[in-house]
């Protein structure tokens, strides 16, 4: 992968960007019918990127349409699985050697530093396509126990056009998620990127068209609802993917449910607990864990371990250690590579977390670190004590870099505490015992437990959640690959002589 810059160096790429400003429908950059546009701008600055056309239903047909007539022919899922597998690899090919450019693309439209999108965004992405093109041709369909009257097949067959709606706070990591595995089904897909993220999406578009994607398999339609809703509600969609928030997520069932019932998969919010028992071992290693949970992308995180459920014996020496480690998490100019902290992505978001923040002012709860905000919409990591279940900073995700820490007595208590929540997303447990890791990775109600550390698996293991995190489906894996298949039994009578 290729190496950090220093801060100069980004700073050069990014003035040498050409930025796409146009949908990527059927092989090339289309026009809007609305004849508007809307701005993108760097929330690390204020400053306008560019002006992005404003697309709307009209678009959306266009590239729906497109998609469907590319899958209709062929073109792409009648391909021998060995050689869409090496046009995907191809696309992870162009990625790396576009790098660089991405990685600034990717800070500046979102406020990320550019550290994390060099070292983790791109280099996930990257390894995210090419583990599904690797799937590609060792995924074998299946013969059923029959009689000798009569041969059974079950074989998987992609499940059509695909809509993939993107959150904006990994534009290009969950761009691959999606991407990867319906692509290599052999399904066609129309990708809706979030309005405040969408010069990524744009850009591997027109790289999946070099690498060899045929037109109108792969479409990108930026907008917000406006583009968002007709795909949830095309009768030609035949399935959505969407990552965000529950809310929304609830929109995309109603959907479905009002038009032609498609496949809907879910991956929505959460309120995710690091439970840390007494017998914890390494209590500097657990609070380096902790800090990356809470505040990595500065909490923007749908699985951000954002509720530090605590022994009480151990909290104070826990938190001290979690302030010494925050020290090297510098805040500033997400294209200086010494930050490890951007901006939030957006100033409406930044609202909406400043009203946390001054709830806990209000209710005059413990800041034991940060509070405050910096340079426009930078919010410092913020840690608050005394959090009761009661209250709102323990119920509702706050998606910054807010850590509310609560204590308990007993493993029950805090299996409860750690419960006590609509989400079900994520969650970590932090233990010297085997017995008690098992007892709580089992009995926490979330769709991914790491035991001892902060993560969320690898391409292998399948993410998604519980209760109101999740619905129908799950990224990553083999799993994620089958989801975006339809199921077909051939029987065919064998009858004897």
């Amino acid at each position: 992968m290729a190496e950090l810059l220093s801060a100069a160096q980004y700073a050069a790429i990014a003035k040498g960007l050409v930025l796409p400003t146009q949908a990527f429908i059927n092989g090339a950059f289309r026009p809007a019918a609305s004849g508007t546009t809307f701005e993108t701008t760097n929330p690390a600055t204020g400053a306008v990127l560019t002006a992005i056309e404003a697309y709307d239903t009209r678009d959306v047909d266009v590239a729906v349409a497109a998609a469907k007539a590319a899958f209709e022919d062929g073109r792409w899922h009648k391909r021998s699985p060995a050689e869409r597998k090496q046009v995907l690899l191809r696309l992870a090919d162009l990625l790396e050697d576009n790098a660089h450019e991405l990685a600034v693309m990717e800070s500046l439209d979102s406020g990320k530093p550019v550290h994390e999108c060099q070292t983790i965004d791109l280099p996930e992405t990257i390894g995210t396509i090419r583990w599904h093109a690797e799937l590609i041709d060792k995924i074998y369909d299946s013969t059923a126990p029959t009689g000798s009257n009569a041969l059974a097949l079950v074989v998987r067959e992609p499940i059509g056009v695909v809509g993939l709606v993107l959150p904006w706070n990994f534009p290009l990591l969950m761009l691959a998620w999606k991407i990867a595995p319906s692509l290599a089904a052999g399904c066609s897909v129309v990708v809706k990127p979030a309005p405040e993220t969408a010069l990524t999406a744009l850009r591997v578009a027109e790289l999946a068209q070099q690498a060899g994607i045929p037109a109108g398999v792969f479409n990108v339609v930026p907008g917000g609802a406006e583009v968002g809703e007709p795909i949830g509600r095309h009768m030609d969609v035949a399935m959505v993917s969407f990552t965000g928030s529950t809310a929304t997520g609830r929109r995309f069932l109603s959907y479905a449910a009002e038009s032609n019932l498609k496949r809907i998969v879910l991956e929505c919010g959460g309120k995710n607990p690091a439970v840390v028992l007494k017998d914890a071992e390494d209590l500097d290693r657990v609070a380096s864990h902790v800090v990356n949970g809470a505040f990595w992308n500065m909490g923007e995180n749908c699985s951000a371990s954002s509720r530090l459920i605590v022994h009480a014996d151990i909290k104070d020496e826990l938190l001290r250690r979690i302030a010494v480690h925050l020290r090297d998490w510098k805040m500033g100019d997400p294209l200086d590579p010494e930050n490890r902290l951007g901006s939030l992505v957006s100033r409406a978001h930044f609202n909406k977390v400043r009203e946390f923040l001054d709830e806990i002012v209000a209710e005059k709860r413990p800041v034991v670190l940060g509070g405050g905000t910096e340079h426009g919409i930078f919010v410092e990591p913020t840690i608050v004590d005394g959090v009761t279940p009661d209250a709102r900073l323990f119920r509702e995700e706050v998606f910054g870099p807010v850590l509310a820490v609560t204590t308990f007595e007993t493993i029950e208590e805090a299996i409860t505490l750690a419960n006590d929540t609509v989400y079900g997303l994520a969650a970590s447990v932090y233990t010297g015992n085997l017995r008690n890791a098992l007892r709580l990775a089992r009995e926490i109600r979330a769709g991914v437990v790491t035991v001892n550390c902060f993560g969320e698996g690898d391409s292998s293991t399948p993410f998604g959640g519980y209760n109101q995190s999740g619905f129908g489906g799950r990224d990553k894996s083999a799993w994620a690959h089958d989801q975006y298949t339809e199921l077909k039994t051939i029987w065919i009578d064998t009858p004897q002589p």
